[in-house]
């Protein structure tokens, strides 16, 4: 090839190829020596999930596998209307994530799976979803472990929505399973809006940070049975608020408010609609040699046939309650506000 001045010779297809490899595998070193990271990997900003064939993947679990490890990205996960058999997962190592059912309601897209304590060993493996990634959004979906108790005591806990990320959102979501429904682990600040849970014992549980705004509580047992197990640390403030909710049952002055998983567990009922299905001279229960009384366990301003006040039921005062909002709740020492 004749070089002309003024003009770079023409690379060949299969040259401009291997520069690119070569440039894309290596960082770039600068006038100073100093070596330039190489970029993060990134992926569409929004993938489909159809179990018909026509999305992008055919299973919620493939399309979170496709998002590149520590991505800095938001992504989307859109899921079409239907019914997802199977585990999903979204490891710690992929944030940002956001799965949206795109049907019409929640109980259009469903994530189901048939998981016990006893069979996948122990409460904390037992859940249908997995969410351990920071910046996690779930919307207008369900998540349901359709494992039925068998009336025995041992091994029946069946977790839906095992929660371990932090500054994480539901919206709009329904969470569906029978004892230990929503597990709110360690990690977790949460925020919760609009949405169902339903379930049986201590349906609502764990050591996280999580705001229930706007939402319907459901204990379906007819026995009754504690709705919260809430396992917060001494070190932390919050640890439960339900928030302007409405709490029902199956039958009436069946249903506790909660019960301690440990000494230090905190839950605060705020201005929330509780039916008669409520305990109304007990509300609160001990729980494995943690006592209720002890437990930091308070109401405030709730209404509805099951808020009665007694000795049993300790409340927040109007200065009390300046410092138990959603906002602190979920602030922590970044201020995060979802809200």
């Amino acid at each position: 090839m004749e070089y002309l001045p003024g003009r770079r010779p023409a690379l060949s297809a299969a040259a401009l190829t291997t520069a690119a490899t070569v440039l894309t595998g290596l960082a770039l070193t600068g006038p100073a020596g100093a070596v330039a990271p190489v970029a993060t990997p990134s992926v569409s900003a929004t993938l489909t999930v159809a179990a018909d064939g026509t999305g992008t993947y055919r299973t919620v679990q493939a399309a979170v596998d496709a998002v590149p490890a520590n991505n800095t990205q938001p992504v989307t996960i859109t899921v079409k209307q239907g019914t997802y058999r199977g585990l999903v997962t979204v490891p710690a190592n992929k944030p940002n994530i956001t799965i949206k059912g795109l049907g019409s309601a929640p109980s259009a897209t469903v994530i189901v799976y048939n998981n016990s304590a006893g069979t996948a060993g122990g409460t904390f493996n037992s859940a249908t979803f997995f969410a351990y990634g920071n910046n996690f959004t779930a919307e207008n979906l369900t998540i349901s472990n359709d494992y039925q108790e068998n009336g025995t005591t041992v091994d029946q806990q069946a977790v839906a929505l095992h929660l371990n990320a932090d500054r994480a959102v539901l919206r709009n979501v329904r969470l569906l399973g029978d004892q230990d429904t929503f597990l709110v682990n360690d990690k977790t600040r949460a925020y919760v809006v609009g949405s169902y849970i339903e379930g049986t014992v201590d349906f609502i549980f764990g050591g996280g940070t999580v705001v229930f705004n706007n939402c319907s509580i459901y204990e379906k047992r007819s026995t009754g049975a504690p709705i919260t197990a809430a396992r917060t640390p001494a070190s932390k403030t919050y640890g439960m608020l339900i928030y302007k909710s409405t709490i029902t049952g199956a039958t009436n002055n069946t249903t506790q408010l909660g019960r301690p998983w440990g000494q230090d567990a905190q839950v605060l009922y705020r201005e929330s609609s509780l039916s008669a299905t409520i305990k109304t001279a007990q509300p609160w229960t001990d729980m494995s040699g943690a006592t209720w009384q002890n437990a930091r366990f308070r109401e405030y301003r709730n209404t509805g046939a099951g808020a009665t006040v007694n000795g049993n039921r300790p409340q927040l005062t109007d200065a009390q309650a300046a410092n138990y909002t959603p906002q602190k709740y979920l602030a922590g020492t970044d201020g995060w506000n979802p809200i």
